[in-house]
């Protein structure tokens, strides 16, 4: 399977992805929008992963690839590709979608639980547990896309994951961190950790570390039945 992955900042890489996709002898390729690299030819992979990053995606006139970055997704989609957003991914998707992304009413900042939303209809989603603390960091959310799914919530925000077709998952959090990328967040991002109801401090966000191995697993879940669903399609 070909993974093509987009990147808009340098501290948040694919993490424990590049484990994934190293175990099962994957292709992998990525284009770091960041340092304006030339977007691939939608034909050159099978799944894409769209990264996170600290931008927001209404931010097009500073970070001008945001809008042609949207239409590639879109066409991705629409040409059934395997999509997989993460934070900024996620709400990409949900953007190249039609949906809105605004600010959050709280921000959400470090290791907080979700829940499966009463929404879920999917088997991709039975592969998460109904409910489990994972990594959050953002201070926007989207809209759920029309025809879109909300299969995960939290107390803090309402749309914290959906499905869109049988192709296309979207997580506002991170479950592919690692304890080092963990400490690169903080490293960027200490001035957001301001208190707040959903902020926590840096050393409470690095304590919980440990957590790290177990939403990988999760993650896994997730893109191997995407790798398994290519494989049938494509036997």
């Amino acid at each position: 399977m070909r993974v093509h992955t987009l990147l808009h900042a340098k501290h948040e890489d694919i993490a424990a992805i590049a484990n994934w996709i190293e175990h099962h002898a994957h292709t992998s390729s990525s284009t770091n929008l960041y340092l304006n690299e030339k977007l691939p030819a939608i034909s050159d992979f099978d799944m894409l992963i769209v990264m996170g990053g600290p931008m927001s995606v209404n931010d097009e006139e500073r970070y001008q690839w945001l809008s042609s970055e949207k239409i590639f997704i879109k066409k991705a989609i629409e040409q059934g590709k395997y999509v997989v957003g993460i934070c900024l991914g996620a709400q990409l998707i949900a953007a190249a979608l039609g949906a809105k992304v605004t600010a959050c009413k709280y921000k959400e900042i470090g290791w907080f639980p979700v829940k499966k939303s009463m929404w879920l209809a999917a088997a991709v989603a039975d592969l998460l547990p109904f409910h489990y603390t994972t990594f959050h960091w953002h201070g926007e959310t989207f809209d759920l896309p029309e025809g879109a799914k909300r299969i995960m919530t939290s107390a803090a925000c309402e749309n914290q994951a959906f499905i869109y077709g049988n192709k296309v998952i979207a997580f506002q959090y991170h479950m592919e961190v690692t304890p080092e990328v963990i400490e690169g967040f903080v490293q960027h991002g200490r001035e957001e950790l301001v208190e707040d109801k959903y902020v926590q401090k840096s050393d409470e966000i690095q304590a919980f570390a440990f957590r790290t191995h177990e939403n990988n697993l999760y993650l896994f879940r997730v893109l191997d039945y995407f790798a398994f669903m290519f494989n049938k399609e494509n036997n």
